[in-house]
């Protein structure tokens, strides 16, 4: 069983604050579009690592890491790797 199941099982919690809304799209440079669908989509995406360090998930897709708290699914934040 894969690690990172809880997390794929759970999507649909998937969630964030209004801040890490506004905090997200300044990160990604991303227009008005939905956030937490935008990290469901590189969550689920076949190339997409996971990687379970404390409490958070570090979800790794391309150039952007998406962290999420693992027990309240809470989308943190999202950045790109420098």
């Amino acid at each position: 069983m894969n690690s990172h199941r809880a997390l794929l099982d759970n999507l649909s919690k998937l969630h964030t604050t209004k801040l890490g809304i506004e905090r997200i799209k300044k990160n990604l440079n991303l227009a008005d579009i939905d956030v937490v669908d935008f990290c469901r989509q590189l969550i689920v995406a076949d190339d997409c690592t996971i990687q379970k360090r404390g409490k958070n998930w570090y979800c790794s897709k391309d150039d952007t890491v998406v962290t999420v708290n693992s027990y309240s699914l809470t989308v943190i934040t999202a950045h790109k790797e420098k």
